[in-house]
């Protein structure tokens, strides 16, 4: 039952609430990343969702668009701006997708969204994340985020998704918390995001 209705409930009145508690700091990091980032304080990007669905997702823009002299964008630890790296230490990055969460096309905790690129790249178990909604926060995040291994980011999601619940979505909003309180399993400043996934698992 909660997972096929009163979950949804939740998200819905959770991701209300939250954009008009955030709203003023939404406003704020908005107004910095507009100059941060020549007038484009977001940052959209198709991405994979339930059953593969592909939704548009909505984040605050932490790089600048800068380019090498052949036309390629920069590696992503020199487009990190200074007003992206707080944003991104202290996670408000994610705060727009909110606005997802309303939608339908993501849910407050659930397997993070990935690239459409890596659909392709799945196993059958891989894939096994798209049963559910993506989440703002999940599982792997609260396990690991950016320091573990993509066996073991598949792992637990797959995991999520076989043991859903809500005592173990408290669970995961609560450790969330400390997480970002901590900033823990994000990368350094100065380190390149994430490494791509290339289907070898």
């Amino acid at each position: 039952m909660y997972r096929l209705f009163f979950k949804r409930m939740i998200d819905f009145v959770g991701a209300l609430v939250g954009l008009l508690v955030f709203l003023p700091v939404l406003l704020v990091v908005a107004v910095f990343l507009y100059f941060a980032n020549d007038g484009k304080p977001f940052f959209f990007q198709l991405r994979p969702g339930k059953n593969g669905k592909i939704f548009k997702i909505v984040k605050f823009k932490t790089m600048n668009d800068k380019k090498d002299t052949d036309g390629n964008l920069l590696p992503d630890e020199l487009r990190l701006t200074k007003a992206g790296a707080f944003v991104r230490k202290t996670s408000l990055d994610e705060i727009p997708q909110l606005l997802n969460v309303l939608k339908g096309d993501m849910s407050l905790i659930g397997p993070r969204p990935l690239l459409t690129g890596y659909l392709h790249l799945y196993n059958d178990f891989q894939a096994r994340r798209h049963e559910v909604r993506p989440g703002i926060t999940g599982w792997a995040q609260v396990n690991g985020r950016n320091a573990i291994s993509w066996d073991k980011k598949f792992a637990y999601d797959v995991w999520y998704v076989d043991n859903i619940g809500f005592l173990l979505d408290c669970k995961i909003i609560f450790k969330t918390i400390q997480k970002v309180i901590k900033s823990e399993g994000i990368n350094p400043e100065n380190a390149q995001m994430t490494e791509p996934f290339n289907g070898y698992n």
